[in-house]
């Protein structure tokens, strides 16, 4: 009688527990149909994401798709297990996480040899954001049960979170060859292979998913993508004909084929693919973008602007639409694109501060700089980006050996905004760069009464002092910024490099960089600087292996190449100390003559006259 009653509580539990989580035998195909809708043609990579977060942080589908609810006869063996199950269920229902893994917890105690408790404890730990103790319960449970497959789906999406790729993908295999029907680590185990290059094997798995699940128009997608990618670009137009047989609205499988038409020179198609796009989806800004720079490069100007005048209309609320730019082609230097793109939308937001921003970075990437300023000085005062367009301009003068006309124009700025303290901070260094150091001085001090703690300001005036050689008031500045910004590698450098070319405090020179080298291992200069350090103290065979280093993150520094030269001399290697001294000679030394000494030094008669 006992037993009877207790598998009815059994029995209405599973039902409950199914009804709350929306659980059904088939689950595992849920991920895909749920994408059903207008929306189901959003992103493409959203089938992976899905797939491999809801196995990842969702503590229902991964093992109950395979284990469902503890056994009967596990209940019955261990009754107070099964409590402590369901008070962790409950818990987890009221989202008290660390209640239901404590629960949880109990109940594995009790019942050790139950796997799905197991499992499940491991999927509340990782939806706590600890995977490694998750890992540590799964390898447990795959040791006694090395054929649970909700245990190796689980533990392949950890290991493919935590970048274990060969652990993940073995992982994913093995639970495939016990169970085909796992459409998820299809998608999953597929993406690892196409993310490491392995078209094959990609390929392979894509292959077994649609044999399995013949709906899938994610597989056929995919296996549409890899034929592209291997120039079987007809059998890629099939498979992703096929995508859209399955599901018509599928934006992305029309965007590939838009590419393939348009490798192949068919207009029509290219037309049909991007409009029947927007017919489902007028708002799907990177097809519009797409189309206007097709009819731009097919000569239908006006089309073109058409489209984009209405994109630059749009960008008050939309503010997304530019984002789509800088991504899509500012970023990657598509700079000739991005400009007929922010050209079109300024028709449509003549105004606009942010587009005029983005046309200035664009032209100064073609080296168009005359063009650049003229769109960064019309970004308004008011704008989030005039900050930088004012350093930019600023920038562009520089480059251009125009330092007077990059003071006039920030001094106009500053006249606008007297307290801004990243003008005052270019100010600063543009006197800096002509070596009015009486003039940085005062205009980076002007900085720093308005903000103390400003530790660019500070570490300026440092470098200025040094130049000035105020070293003294250097020293001190690089302390106060190493006080404000204890993690500040140039400060740490700065100061360490200091007292080395002086001779003095260097344990504490050497402590000081290489705390900085924790922060940047692969700086050549700061690696420069220890160098520089154990030279100083007579360390030259250590001094010597880092400066090479140094040389080889940084081979166009002509003081590293010196300060290389230097460390062979002293271990009386004359042959390479000259061979160095002449690369920093080539490499621009602003100091030739010293360097021309130290050579005739090495090598006295001919040779030498020859430098």
């Amino acid at each position: 009688m006992k037993s009877c009653m207790l598998m009815k509580k059994i029995e209405a539990k599973k039902k409950f527990l199914r009804q709350i989580s929306g659980y059904s035998r088939s689950g595992s195909t849920k991920v895909l149909s749920a994408y059903s809708g207008p929306c189901r043609g959003a992103l493409i990579c959203a089938l992976l994401v899905m797939a491999f977060t809801t196995a990842c942080t969702d503590t229902r589908h991964v093992s109950r798709d395979m284990d469902s609810t503890p056994p009967v006869a596990e209940q019955e063996q261990s009754h107070n297990s099964y409590f402590h199950y369901t008070q962790s269920q409950i818990a987890l229902k009221k989202g008290q996480l660390d209640e239901a893994i404590a629960q949880l917890t109990m109940a594995v105690e009790l019942d050790p040899h139950t796997p799905y408790l197991q499992v499940e404890l491991a999927q509340l730990h990782l939806k706590k954001k600890n995977p490694q103790k998750a890992l540590d319960i799964l390898n447990t449970v795959l040791i006694d049960n090395p054929e649970n497959v909700s245990a190796l789906v689980l533990q392949g999406n950890i290991n493919q979170s935590m970048k274990h790729t060969d652990a993940a993908i073995q992982a994913y295999e093995k639970a495939l060859s016990l169970d085909a029907k796992q459409e998820r680590v299809y998608l999953m185990l597929g993406g690892i292979y196409m993310d490491a290059g392995d078209d094959d094997a990609a390929f392979r798995v894509y292959s077994q998913l649609v044999q399995h699940f013949p709906g899938s128009y994610a597989g056929r997608f995919f296996l549409g993508k890899i034929n592209a990618n291997q120039g079987k670009l007809d059998n890629a137009k099939l498979e992703f004909t096929k995508a859209l047989e399955l599901e018509p609205e599928l934006e992305e499988a029309r965007i590939e084929l838009a590419r393939i038409y348009k490798a192949e020179g068919n207009d029509d198609q290219v037309f049909r693919m991007y409009q029947e796009i927007l017919e489902q989806n007028p708002n799907n800004v990177e097809v519009s973008m797409e189309l206007a720079l097709y009819h731009h490069d097919h000569g239908a100007q006006q089309e073109s602007n058409q489209i984009l005048a209405s994109l630059g209309a749009r960008i008050g609320q939309e503010p997304e639409i530019l984002r789509k730019v800088v991504r899509g082609y500012l970023d990657p230097k598509k700079y000739d694109e991005s400009i007929i793109l922010l050209q079109g939308m300024l028709q449509g937001a003549p105004q606009s501060s942010d587009i005029h921003y983005l046309l200035g970075v664009a032209y100064d990437g073609q080296k168009q700089y005359e063009t650049s300023v003229h769109h960064l000085k019309k970004v308004g005062d008011d704008s989030r980006f005039f900050e930088n367009a004012v350093v930019h301009i600023t920038a562009i003068y520089q480059e251009e050996g125009e330092v007077d006309q990059a003071e006039t124009y920030l001094k106009t700025v500053l006249e606008r905004h007297p307290d801004n303290t990243e003008f005052l901070l270019y100010m600063g260094s543009l006197y800096e760069e002509k070596e009015q150091f009486e003039q940085a001085e005062k205009i980076l001090l002007k900085g720093l009464s308005i903000d103390p703690e400003h530790v660019r300001l500070r570490f300026r005036l440092g470098v200025v002092y040094d130049k000035w050689q105020r070293k003294d008031d250097s020293i001190r500045e690089m302390k106060k910024v190493i006080e404000l910004a204890p993690d500040n590698a140039s400060a740490l450098n700065y100061l360490g490099y200091t007292y080395a070319d002086l001779g003095i405090h260097l344990e504490e020179a050497e402590t000081l960089i290489k705390e900085a080298l924790t922060h940047k291992p692969d700086d050549g200069y700061i690696t420069d600087s220890l160098g520089w350090v154990y030279f100083k103290m007579g360390r030259y065979e250590e001094a010597l292996a880092i400066l090479k280093k140094a040389a080889e993150l940084t081979p166009d520094d002509p003081i590293i190449m010196e300060h290389v030269g230097d460390a062979f001399a002293k271990l009386k290697d004359n042959e390479n100390a000259v061979k160095y001294y002449r690369l920093s000679l080539e490499k621009g030394n602003t100091d030739p003559e010293a360097v021309k000494r130290k050579i005739e030094a090495l090598l006295p008669g001919s040779q030498s006259k020859d430098e």
